[in-house]
C-alpha cells in the first residue's frame, strides 16, 4: 500500500533526514515509499509531547489516595500484590494457604512495585497504574506523531487520551487493565518503529546499487547487527509476552501484529521493486519471526518466576499430590499447565451475574459503565450529596469512536493507506473477539475495551488529518491554506468539546461531592449508568 501523509509536515525536522550521497540514485517516488520518518532529536516535538503528558500526569496524580479504602476490585489486586511482596506468590492470608487466582501475575507485580517504594496504602497501591497510565499518553504521542509525520495530530492523539474519563479512572485504580494497555501500546509502537527501521534498510541496499528485481540473495539487504537484525520486532515480542502475563485477553493481538509485521515486510519489498515480494519475505523473515513468538512463551514465562521458586505456589506440587513422578524443570511446567487448564475453565465457565456486567455491543455506546465507589456522606450544601467514582468514557469522546471508525476505512480505501488497516485491526482485536464469548454468556464487563481505545483514538486523529490535507495527486476543491484551516478548526473545535465534555464528568471520575441533583445531572443514559 501506498503511504500518503495525513498532514503537512509542521516543522523541518519532520522531513525525512536525507541520505548520504548513493552510489546510485533512487528514484523519487520510491525514495518517498521507503523513506521513515527524521530520526534527530526534535526538541520541539519532545516539548509538546511532554506537555501533553505534564497534564496527564496531573490529572492523574492529584488526589491520588482519594477515595479511601479499595475500590471495586482492589480488593483483590491490591491485597494479592501485597502477599506476593511477602510470599513470592499470592496467598490467603485467612487460612495461611497459597490462593487460587486466574490471572497471570505481572500486573500484580506492577502494584507491588508501588507497595513497595512506599507502603500498603491507596497512594501505594495506585502510584503504579498512575505512571502506567502517563507513559502510554506519552507513547500514543509519539506513536501517533510518527505515524502521521505531524507532531500536531501526535499532541491531539495524546490530549485525545489524557481527556478520557476511562482511561483516567483506571489510571486512578489497581486494577490490571493499564498494565495490558501499556505492554500491548508499547509493542504496537515497536512494530510501527521496526516497520520504519525495515523499510530504510531497504533504502540503503537500494543507494548501494542493488537490484532488488533480480533473483539471489545478494539482491536483497545484507545481514548485519545493526540493520539486519530486527530489534524492534524482538522487543514487540517481549512487550507481547508482558501483556499476556498481566491477562490471557493479550493473546487477541498475537496474530494481529503477526498479520501487520508480514503485510509490512511484504510492502517494504513490493514498494522497493522486489519481483517475488511474498516469497522473499518468507524466507528471509520466518526465521525472525517464529524467534518474536519464542520470545512471547519466553517472557510470559519468565512472569511466573515467583511460582517456579517457590514450594507454596497453588498447584506448585500437583503432579506429587496426585502421586505422580514430578521431574525437575518439565514437571513444574506440567503442573503449570493443569494450572492454567483450571484458570480457562473458569473464565471459560464465568456466568455469574453482576449489576455493571455488559456486552460488547454497549461498550462504544457507553451502555453500561462501572460504578467503582459511592458514598452519600456530604458535606455538600444539600440535604442529598453524592460521591461516585463511575468507570466511563468521556462520552463526546467514545459516540464520535462511531463515526470515525467508518470513515477511516472509507479514506483509507480511497488513498490505499497502510495505516488504516493496522488502526482497524488494533481496534478490532480489542473489541470483535468478546462477541464469541457473549454468545456463551461469559460476564463481561466495560473496562474490557480499553486495549482498543488507543486505535479509536488513531482512527479519530486520521479522520482529523484527512479532513486537513487532501491526498497527494488529487484534484483541490479548496486551496491548500483555506483546507488546512478548515481542518484545524473542525480539529481544534472538536477537541475543546472533548476538553469541556471531560471537564464536567470529572467529578464523578474522581469521587467529588456533590449534590445529588449535580450528580444526577450527569447521569445522562438515567438508570443505565446508574
Amino acid at each position: 500500500m501506498t503511504s500518503t501523509a495525513l498532514a503537512e509536515p509542521d516543522t523541518a525536522v519532520d522531513r525525512p533526514e536525507a541520505e548520504p550521497t548513493p552510489a546510485v540514485r533512487v528514484p523519487d517516488a520510491i525514495r518517498r515509499r521507503l523513506a521513515p520518518i527524521d530520526e534527530r532529536f526534535d526538541p520541539r516535538s519532545w516539548l509538546a509531547a511532554g506537555v501533553v503528558t505534564l497534564i496527564a500526569a496531573i490529572l492523574r496524580l492529584v488526589g491520588l489516595a482519594h477515595p479511601r479504602g479499595k475500590m471495586f476490585d482492589e480488593v483483590y489486586y491490591a491485597t494479592e500484590a501485597h502477599t506476593m511482596l511477602q510470599h513470592g506468590v499470592e496467598w490467603e492470608e485467612s487460612n495461611n494457604t497459597a490462593k487460587y487466582v486466574v490471572h497471570p501475575p505481572l500486573g500484580k507485580w506492577c502494584i507491588a512495585l508501588g507497595e513497595w517504594l512506599f507502603k500498603y496504602d491507596e497512594f501505594g497501591w495506585r502510584i503504579s497504574a498512575a505512571v502506567a497510565g502517563i507513559l502510554t499518553v506519552l507513547m500514543i504521542t509519539r506513536i501517533a506523531r510518527r505515524m502521521f509525520r505531524s507532531t500536531v495530530l501526535g499532541c491531539a492523539a495524546g490530549l485525545l487520551m489524557a481527556l478520557d474519563g476511562m482511561h483516567l479512572v483506571l489510571s486512578r485504580v489497581a486494577l490490571l487493565d493499564i498494565f495490558l494497555l501499556l505492554f500491548l501500546l508499547a509493542a504496537f509502537g515497536a512494530l510501527v518503529i521496526d516497520r520504519d527501521a525495515r523499510r530504510a534498510r531497504w533504502l540503503r541496499h537500494l543507494a548501494a546499487g542493488a537490484d532488488p528485481g533480480r533473483s539471489g540473495r545478494a539482491n536483497r539487504p545484507p545481514m548485519s547487527w545493526r540493520y539486519g537484525v530486527p530489534w524492534w520486532r524482538l522487543a514487540a515480542g517481549v512487550l507481547l509476552g508482558c501483556a499476556c502475563a498481566v491477562k490471557w485477553s493479550a493473546v487477541f493481538y498475537i496474530p494481529v501484529f503477526v498479520l501487520l509485521m508480514v503485510i509490512w515486510e511484504v510492502g517494504a519489498r513490493r514498494s522497493a521493486g522486489v519481483r517475488r515480494p511474498w516469497r522473499d519475505t518468507f524466507l528471509d523473515e520466518i526465521g525472525w519471526l517464529a524467534l518474536s513468538l519464542v520470545l512471547v512463551v519466553a517472557t510470559y514465562l519468565a512472569s511466573w518466576t515467583g511460582w517456579f521458586l517457590t514450594d507454596d505456589g497453588y498447584d506448585r506440587h500437583w503432579l506429587n499430590g496426585q502421586g505422580l513422578r514430578e521431574p525437575p524443570v518439565w514437571g513444574a511446567l506440567q503442573n503449570l499447565w493443569h494450572y492454567h487448564a483450571e484458570a480457562l475453565g473458569f473464565h471459560s465457565t464465568l456466568e455469574a451475574t453482576h449489576p455493571y456486567q455488559s456486552w460488547p455491543w454497549q461498550w462504544l455506546l457507553l451502555g453500561r459503565p462501572v460504578a467503582f465507589y459511592w458514598s452519600s456522606s456530604g458535606p455538600c450544601g444539600s440535604n442529598s450529596c453524592a460521591a461516585e467514582v463511575l468507570l466511563l468514557g468521556t462520552p463526546v469522546l467514545w459516540w464520535s469512536f462511531l463515526l470515525a471508525v467508518p470513515l477511516l476505512v472509507w479514506f483509507g480505501i480511497a488513498r490505499r493507506d497502510w495505516r488504516m488497516p493496522a488502526i482497524l485491526l488494533g481496534a478490532a482485536a480489542g473489541i470483535v473477539p468478546w462477541y464469541y464469548f457473549a454468545l456463551h454468556d461469559r460476564t463481561m464487563f466495560y473496562f474490557y475495551a480499553l486495549p482498543a481505545e488507543p486505535f479509536l483514538i488513531l482512527a479519530v486523529v486520521y479522520v482529523l488529518g484527512a479532513f486537513m490535507n487532501r491526498p497527494a495527486g488529487s484534484a483541490p476543491s479548496l486551496g491548500a491554506a483555506d483546507r488546512r484551516m478548515v481542518g484545524a478548526v473542525l480539529a481544534g473545535g472538536y477537541l475543546l468539546a472533548v476538553g469541556l465534555c471531560f471537564a464536567y464528568f470529572y467529578p464523578v471520575y474522581t469521587g467529588q461531592v456533590l449534590t445529588y441533583a449535580e450528580w444526577s445531572a450527569r447521569m445522562w443514559l438515567g438508570g443505565r449508568w446508574i
